[in-house]
Order: C-alpha cells, then sequence, then structure tokens
C-alpha cells in the first residue's frame, strides 16, 4: 500500500497537489537516488530565510569505502554521527551510533524553540530515531505552524511509519526522472508560502 501511494504522489505533477492541507513536506525514495542532495540544494536556495536544521555527509576512508555518516548543522556545526569503530550498544546494521552526541547536539541546536518559520531535516530514519529526544523533537516541530521539510526512510517501522500517516505531512518519492524537476518544484511552492507568512498562508 505504502509503494502505491508513494508512486502516486511522487509524479512531478503531483507534487504540488496537497499543499495547501499538508503544511510539511516528506521526501522518500531509494538509497543513494539523491535525496540529500534535493535537501541541500533547497537549503542552499532557501538560505535568505534562515531555515535551521541540519543535513547529513558520508564519511568514506582513502578507498572509498564508507565508514559512517557526519550530521551538519545549517550554521556549519558537525558532529559524527555513527561510525563502524563507534562503541557502545546503539547500532543499525554495522555503525555505532552517538546517541548521546546527538542528543546533546539537539538540545544546543533546540529546534522547537527556534524563530525560523523553515525547518530543514537529513533525516528521519532509524539511527536518528534511537534518540528519543529526536522523536520528541520532531513531534514539537510537526505540531507548530511551521514548515518543515525532511527526508524519510523508505522503510521502516515505530516513529518513521507514524510521521508518514499524519494528515499534515505529504510524501514525495525522488526518483532519477524526477530528481532535478523537484527542486524548482518544491522551491517555488515552499518560496511562495514563506512569502505569505508561514506555513498556512497566515
Amino acid at each position: 500500500m505504502e509503494r502505491t501511494f508513494c508512486r502516486r504522489i511522487g509524479r512531478c505533477g503531483d507534487t504540488l497537489n496537497r499543499a495547501d492541507q499538508t503544511p510539511h513536506i516528506l521526501i522518500t525514495g531509494l538509497p543513494g537516488v539523491g535525496k540529500t542532495t534535493l535537501i541541500r540544494a533547497l537549503a542552499k536556495r532557501l538560505a535568505d530565510y534562515h531555515p535551521a536544521g541540519f543535513y547529513t555527509e558520508e564519511i568514506r576512508d582513502e578507498q572509498g569505502a564508507r565508514e559512517g555518516f557526519r550530521l551538519v548543522t545549517l550554521c556549519g556545526r558537525q558532529l559524527v554521527l555513527s561510525h563502524i569503530r563507534h562503541p557502545g550498544p546503539y547500532r543499525v546494521s554495522r555503525y555505532g551510533v552517538d546517541v548521546a552526541g546527538f542528543d546533546q547536539l539537539l538540545a544546543e541546536l533546540d529546534l522547537g524553540h527556534t524563530q525560523s518559520r523553515l525547518i530543514i531535516i537529513d533525516e528521519i530514519g532509524k539511527m536518528e530515531c534511537l534518540s528519543q529526544r529526536f522523536t520528541d523533537n520532531m513531534t514539537v516541530l510537526l505540531n507548530q505552524p511551521k514548515i518543515l521539510i525532511a527526508t524519510i526512510a523508505l522503510k521502516g517501522e515505530g516513529f518513521i511509519s507514524q510521521v508518514k500517516t499524519r494528515p499534515d505531512c505529504r510524501l514525495v518519492t525522488v526518483t532519477r526522472e524526477n530528481r532535478d524537476s523537484l527542486v524548482n518544484d518544491l522551491l517555488s511552492e515552499v518560496q511562495s508560502r514563506l512569502r505569505k507568512g508561514g506555513a498556512h498562508g497566515i
């Protein structure tokens, strides 16, 4: 059911269909399809609106093998979120996740109280959802009259699945065929709503 729904609203002509009813935009798709590239492009082109949030970067060794993931906030701070050599009980596949460090970064960002009307998050995924502070923060942000643009894992239970079913969220599926046009489509939508005064156009 979820895959059919994703395909239907992921087509270029459908990305804006429910914009007035759904203030939040969830970007999903297969691994490596370009979700992070898309959200970083949006963050760059929406910089004049001073968005808050973070995106992810892959950490690779000298041979190009992926070793982990780094978070980069939109104000320039960095945190190694996960690494194959990170110890501790929190793990996703072969990666150890620094939940304590992530919690500290979230506390310092205090996204729930930011003055920005635009929040950009990459991503709502299995690693991030190991943090109760993260899921609590996302719930607060989703319940506020802001615009949240977030990438979200294509698969996942619990909080990931719950967010996808919220009536105030629209799921947009990135493919290799639509990823270039989606940047301009979503940029135009978000700019229009921000100019009108907020996520609900008031």
